[in-house]
């Protein structure tokens, strides 16, 4: 069953009474039937689509990060006090695309609008991309949503990295509110 709004502003017509400003609405309170899925996707790089085409107003956007939740069974619902939907997403719902120290903390920007500090309960890690190799960092952002860290910001933080032993292998390490992070292992390029 897919619910079908003849745009997204009819989606959010349902959300007018949620609260203003940077305060998210308690969706955690919320327990709404599920409404069937709707075809809205989040791309890798932060992009929202309505039926294949962006959603360009980022008010509009940002409204709906508020509302994203991930259930345990791992998918990705637009929740409101009276109904749910699925919508679909292709890595992270949320980009990270900017990071700054201040004193002992980092803190980061996505491209939503959402801030968060690397710590306790906004942990980093970094996978690895399965055909190039490459790294794929994230952070969690809220509840159990996360944001793919951008090039640019992974580069910021390799620069503020140290080196440390951590398993007999030397790492990239950051750190923020007393917790370390590390951004992966380097090879010692001498021994090649």
């Amino acid at each position: 069953m897919t619910r079908q709004y003849s745009s997204p502003s009819e989606l959010v017509e349902s959300l007018t009474s949620l609260p203003k400003g940077n305060e998210l609405p308690p969706i955690h309170l919320w327990d709404p039937p599920f409404c069937g899925d709707i075809d809205i996707r989040i791309l890798s790089d932060g992009s929202w689509l309505y039926m294949g085409t962006a959603i360009d107003r980022v008010s509009m956007v940002r409204l709906f990060s508020t509302v994203l939740k991930r259930d345990e069974d791992g998918s990705f619902y637009l929740v409101t006090p009276v109904e749910k939907v699925r919508i679909q997403v292709d890595d992270a719902p949320f980009v990270a695309i900017s990071v700054e120290r201040r004193e002992d903390k980092l803190y980061f920007l996505t491209n939503v609008g959402d801030q968060c500090v690397l710590g306790e309960h906004h942990g980093l890690w970094v996978l690895e991309e399965p055909v190039s190799g490459e790294p794929k960092p994230y952070i969690r952002v809220r509840d159990n949503l996360d944001a793919l860290i951008n090039r640019n910001t992974f580069y910021q933080l390799i620069d503020m990295a140290e080196e440390k032993q951590i398993n007999g292998k030397c790492h990239l390490v950051i750190s923020s509110s007393e917790h370390f992070y590390s951004l992966g292992s380097i090879e010692d390029s001498r021994s090649e």
